[in-house]
């Protein structure tokens, strides 16, 4: 990416002034080098996702941020429902299939809010997350990071 399009906030933040449609600017936090290397569709959908409804703040991108199904993988936006916000499903990772969905129930708000607590608890107890600490799976002392986990829970299971 070229940073001669972006304004140097400090060494390790740029900015994406407001153009266009763009509701709030772009900020990626990344060294120079992070965003030299970064490609130029990082930039195009950071500006993307600044132009959604309810966007509030800004539209960022972390130093790994890198190219995605419209929303940059590495990208971070919060909208406000009551400003129009949005749910995006490109922003919570679908694109390699992690486990996070989104689906129409018919539910109202005010079905769910007398019961918001436990229906929490029961989606956490009931979804697979992670292996965590607390999980049936078990690492050993031995374990590496990117080594084989994908094997590790094909062999195991949850």
């Amino acid at each position: 990416m070229d940073t001669s399009t972006l304004t140097r906030i400090s060494d390790y933040e740029w900015r994406i002034e407001p153009q266009g449609d763009m509701r709030v600017p772009g900020i990626i936090f990344a060294s120079r080098e992070l965003v030299e290397a970064m490609d130029d569709k990082v930039r195009e959908q950071v500006t993307n996702v600044a132009t959604l409804p309810g966007i509030v703040a800004a539209s960022y991108a972390m130093p790994d941020a890198h190219w995605g199904y419209g929303f940059p993988i590495g990208g971070v936006a919060a909208f406000d429902a009551d400003q129009g916000g949005v749910v995006s499903a490109g922003g919570v990772g679908f694109d390699i299939s992690c486990g996070v969905r989104t689906l129409l129930t018919g539910l109202q708000r005010a079905d769910i809010e007398p019961v918001k607590a436990r229906l929490a608890d029961a989606l956490f107890h009931s979804i697979p997350v992670g292996l965590g600490s607390t999980g049936n799976i078990h690492l050993d002392n031995g374990w590496r990071p990117l080594g084989g986990e994908t094997r590790l829970g094909l062999q195991r299971g949850p």
